[in-house]
């Protein structure tokens, strides 16, 4: 594909700017297209066309809003071969992940229309019987999403989903490094119908320029999807006004294998789930706890399925250099590499699929979010407690337990710290909800929990 530039999209027009920032292919480091650095004009525009979006798709009916979205999820679908092939040109990922990245756009357009039909607006009870009371949900307003690169459209399906199917409006600004497919998936919003200014998408680096979206007052909701500290800059920047906030941060998930478990099921399983990607998944095993009788057989079965696995790069290079790090930094303490260890060479980001034994709580690898493709094992004994080894981080996004007793599964559902607890195999889809405790975040994503968020809960009551 030759090297072309996408304009962001403001009140339904394709916009440009002077300064143009390159997007770089991580599989051989080529320049695949230019993006425009937005401007603190562009952003003011943006804003204006978000709040007059608002007024008139907020007033639409709900079955006006299905029409479209359905048109909408119906021309991405007859796009799809391009989305993908673009998607794929822009993060490096093999085909079948790219596949699962654009169909979830498109399936999360779809469950949001029809979720938005189940939610209740219930009557409530008068003890003297003189008033009829109900809880009456509408729109929240205009919205702002920064998004992550590591699964671009699913990442955008998540916000545009219950934002069009709610009746807000929303400013989106995906990742400067993979937002490409993001922006061609947008120019077809018109067609399907969807009223200029109801999504309006930035591009740029500039965090200090973008800083001015938080800081306006026009925004009723903030979300995002980074790291912890970003959202903290996040929350930070936005308290000029009071903002409602859904934002999916950091994660340093736990993985408890106990001595009962089906190792095997339980190496590939957790193998399958640390590999995707490159391991550059907010929900990927961080921490892999295995009891000391079960330890050499989970690192024989975890190695041997390594063997099978195929990954595409990581996003940059200052990525997987930070990721050596951890590597480097945990031999140096005493950690042993199963396989893997290093970086590939050639013109893309790539590394082996790596395997951590003889790992301790302590090293870098075990209590910063990794986010490649390193798996530490972690020899855990009777004397431990592995809840508390589960526990002992700040994060609280995703964690993982094996085991066949169903006290020991149950007893980590309910003590491990995390929003989301799975026991015996990984499981997320649109229907679940997804979002962290502790410094993990606040506010889900997915789910009839999600929309909700969108939505404003006012009380009504009429004398009857």
């Amino acid at each position: 594909m030759s090297k072309k530039t996408y304009p962001m999209l403001i009140n339904g027009q394709t916009v440009l700017t002077k300064k143009l920032m390159e997007v770089i292919n991580p599989a051989n480091g080529q320049i695949i297209g230019n993006v425009p650095e937005v401007d603190s004009s562009a952003i003011q525009s943006a804003l204006t066309s978000a709040e007059a979006g608002f007024k008139v798709w907020s007033a639409t009916t709900p079955a006006e809003r299905k029409g479209v979205i359905l048109r909408y999820a119906d021309l991405l679908d007859e796009n799809s071969e391009r989305l993908i092939s673009l998607l794929i040109e822009e993060t490096g990922k093999p085909q079948d992940n790219a596949e699962y990245d654009f169909e979830m756009l498109t399936t999360c357009l779809r469950f949001f229309v029809e979720e938005f039909e189940r939610l209740d607006q219930p009557v409530l009870h008068d003890p003297d019987g003189r008033f009829l009371h109900y809880m009456l949900r509408q729109p929240l307003g205009v919205t702002v999403g920064f998004l992550a690169w590591n699964f671009p459209l699913l990442n955008i399906g998540y916000k545009l989903g219950p934002v069009l199917a709610s009746g807000c409006s929303a400013i989106i600004k995906p990742s400067h490094l993979t937002p490409l497919a993001s922006l061609e998936s947008v120019y077809l919003l018109k067609e399907a119908g969807v009223p200029d200014g109801v999504v309006n998408v930035i591009t740029g680096s500039d965090h200090e320029v973008a800083k001015s979206l938080l800081e306006s007052e026009i925004p009723e909701m903030v979300t995002m999807i980074g790291s912890t500290r970003g959202g903290l800059e996040v929350i930070a920047a936005s308290c000029t006004s009071i903002k409602h906030f859904s934002v999916e941060l950091g994660g340093n998930a736990p993985v408890v294998v106990y001595p009962d478990a089906d190792i095997r099921d339980a190496a590939n399983k957790i193998i399958d789930l640390k590999f995707a990607n490159s391991g550059q998944v907010c929900v990927s095993p961080n921490r892999c706890f295995v009891h000391e009788s079960v330890y050499n057989e989970f690192i024989k079965c975890a190695k041997e399925r390594a063997k099978s696995v195929q990954m595409g790069p990581m996003i940059t290079d200052k990525a997987r250099q930070f990721v050596l790090g951890l590597i480097d930094s945990a031999k140096a303490n005493g950690a042993e590499v199963i396989c893997g260890g290093n970086a590939i060479d050639g013109n893309g980001y790539f590394m082996e699929p790596t395997i951590l034994g003889k790992v301790s709580t302590k090293m870098d690898v075990a209590t910063k979010e990794i986010f490649g493709p390193v798996l530490p094992v972690i020899l855990y004994t009777d004397s431990d407690d592995e809840i508390a080894l589960a526990n002992d981080t700040p994060y609280g996004l995703a964690a993982y337990v094996f085991t066949s007793n169903l006290s020991n599964g149950l007893r980590a559902a309910k003590d491990i710290q995390a929003g989301s607890v799975c026991v015996n195999e990984p499981h997320y889809s649109v229907q679940l909800p997804h979002g962290g405790l502790k410094q993990s975040g606040i506010g889900k994503d997915c789910s009839r929990y999600s929309i909700a968020e969108y939505l404003t809960l006012k009380r009504v009551s009429i004398l009857m």
